[in-house]
């Protein structure tokens, strides 16, 4: 399967239409989810909260994306999955309007939770559209694309929102993204045909007994717990990645933005490669170098001393194209695992665990890394390193065995649904 070339299996106008679409909507769903933390001042200062009740406020949308994906996962192959998508991404800007609409630390807390409500169960759907229309071959490059959504929030979505909220207040920039969110919703309605192959396959058992069938399958088991501990990694470093480079490598305020600036960019160079990679070569060996990469930044990463600011923007922007790079082929491989009949369940309770996983790896980190004051270095944050590159390797096992399991299905006999 790996020999084939990226030239015989072209995307279709349709295709590339969709991988747009999915794209955007992507960037919409990853921003509100990022740029509550660049605007945490403002928000502790105008709803007058407390550090306490601001971890609350980002860790609800987490957990709530979590329980919806799980609570989704039995009725996800029930429906045609663009009005599943149209659905969920709905609830989600309105979701996002009663973000900007709130007035008190209450009101906000609930808006992220009805947020994450919707917004958990999208990733997983889009997952899901993918896996249907996409061939294996074709799904490392969708895959770059779609995750390079990461990139593009950092470099374009949280400065211009961070500009929306210093000009207009902080509702405008979640006003931004509801109404970004609005048109994407039109392109979905008016440029997405239906999805309805998976519905052939249907039994008519019911939706708890199918979640329960997805769960229980051995070889899904793998692919579910691979999942969660690829993402407890990204989430142990990210919260307390600003404090460090503050308060350990003496970065300013001022500075920050450009090395947020740069790693993004570096992503979104390495993103479209290791995507057309991943479709050249063997998806595991690209993991698995990615993961290498990964533990050697990090050790070096949570071990500095004060640097120039160039010296860490280099560091940091090899350390996430290491880190970024591990995505792309891990989640194609996870979607070779589940048949056709299960891929919605599948895909939402992928979706859940990684924000379930999530939550609680950065809770655990808070646990390792201490800091006395507000401003003193952070201490532990090379235990912490360490603890991640466990993970890490961990992981390359786990992500070793789903691609045993996709090697052992015969993917040459699935027919894609493919849309001229």
């Amino acid at each position: 399967m790996e020999k084939n070339t990226t030239e015989s299996f072209a995307f279709t106008s349709h295709q590339k239409i969709i991988i747009a679409i999915l794209a955007l909507l992507q960037f919409t769903v990853i921003l509100d989810f990022m740029v509550i933390s660049p605007l945490g001042d403002i928000l502790m200062k105008t709803l007058d909260m407390t550090t306490a009740n601001f971890g609350f406020a980002v860790s609800a949308y987490a957990f709530s994306a979590g329980i919806s994906g799980l609570l989704a996962a039995g009725f996800a192959d029930k429906f045609d999955r663009k009005k599943l998508l149209i659905f969920f991404y709905t609830g989600f800007i309105i979701g996002t309007v009663f973000c900007a609409l709130s007035t008190s630390y209450l009101m906000l807390l609930m808006a992220r939770i009805v947020t994450g409500l919707f917004g958990g169960v999208i990733g997983s759907v889009s997952l899901a559209i993918v896996t249907d229309l996409f061939v294996i071959q074709q799904r490392g490059r969708v895959m770059g694309f779609i995750q390079m959504a990461f990139a593009t929030s950092q470099i374009l979505g949280i400065p211009v929102g961070l500009y929306f909220a210093n000009n207009w207040g902080w509702h405008s920039a979640f006003i931004m993204i509801a109404v970004l969110g609005a048109l994407i919703l039109i392109a979905i309605i008016t440029q997405m045909q239906p999805i309805t192959k998976h519905l052939e396959l249907q039994s008519e058992k019911n939706p708890f007994l199918h979640l329960w069938h997805t769960l229980s399958n051995k070889h899904y088991q793998v692919g579910f717990t691979a999942i969660a501990f690829l993402s407890v990694g990204g989430f142990m470093l990210q919260p307390f990645g600003t404090a460090y480079l503050v308060n350990n490598i003496h970065i300013s305020h001022l500075q920050l933005p450009m090395v947020f600036f740069f790693t993004g960019l570096s992503v979104l160079f390495i993103m479209p490669l290791i995507g057309k990679l991943s479709d050249k070569i063997s998806k595991f060996k690209l993991f698995a170098a990615g993961s290498v990469i990964s533990v050697i930044m990090i050790l070096i990463y949570t071990n500095l001393d004060p640097i120039p600011l160039w010296e860490i923007v280099v560091i940091n922007m090899i350390l996430f194209m290491g880190i970024m790079s591990r995505m792309i082929p891990a989640t194609t491989l996870n979607t070779a695992i589940p048949e056709m009949k299960d891929r919605g369940a599948y895909m939402s309770i992928t979706s859940s665990l990684q924000q379930i996983a999530g939550g609680i790896a950065a809770v655990c980190a808070g646990f390792i890394v201490h800091q006395e004051t507000k401003t003193s270095p952070l201490e532990n944050y090379d235990i912490l390193g360490y603890v991640i590159a466990v993970v890490t390797l961990m992981t390359v096992f786990l992500m070793w065995r789903v691609n045993q399991l996709a090697k052992s299905k015969d993917k040459a006999l699935e027919t894609p649904v493919i849309i001229e």
